[in-house]
């Protein structure tokens, strides 16, 4: 099966109905999506496909075949943060770290679909669970990202 991710084309051998985390995370050896759930509840594996937010760890492999997946190690380029990365880093969002890759994940979805999101269009799409409760500072920060922050 060819998948693409990051930009990088991967041939792999793979049951077709194997979630794309432990695609990414055992033969891709992608681990900074993480496992949190299992059960798309939580959104610790959160990836990017075809520009979407989506819970890897309930998403099939053959699902996702040819088209394009983002995981948070493709997030910078250049060597560079993406602009979100740095905003989190800005905002002090970070506690324990474990939700915050499926978090920017998500964001950087919601950013490329409404470039200026309000607070409403925030909390409608960051679903990701924190444990550290820093849902207040996710926001400044994608509104800093926005280049509006709030």
């Amino acid at each position: 099966m060819k998948l693409v991710v990051n930009g990088q084309a991967h041939e792999v051998e793979v049951d077709a109905r194997m979630p794309l985390l432990w695609v990414l995370r055992d033969v891709l050896n992608l681990t900074g999506t993480k496992y949190g759930c299992g059960v798309a509840a939580c959104g610790a594996c959160t990836v990017r496909v075809a520009g979407e937010a989506v819970r890897s760890c309930v998403t099939p492999v053959a699902t996702v075949a040819g088209k394009p997946v983002s995981t948070i190690e493709g997030l910078a380029a250049g060597g560079r943060l993406h602009r979100l990365q740095q905003a989190w880093i800005d905002e002090q969002v970070p506690q324990c770290g474990y939700c915050q890759s499926g978090m920017l994940m998500a964001a950087a979805a919601l950013l490329e679909r409404k470039p200026r999101p309000t607070d409403a269009d925030i909390d409608a799409a960051m679903t990701n669970l924190c444990r550290c409760g820093t849902y207040q500072r996710v926001r400044r920060a994608i509104h800093r990202a926005a280049g509006s922050a709030a």
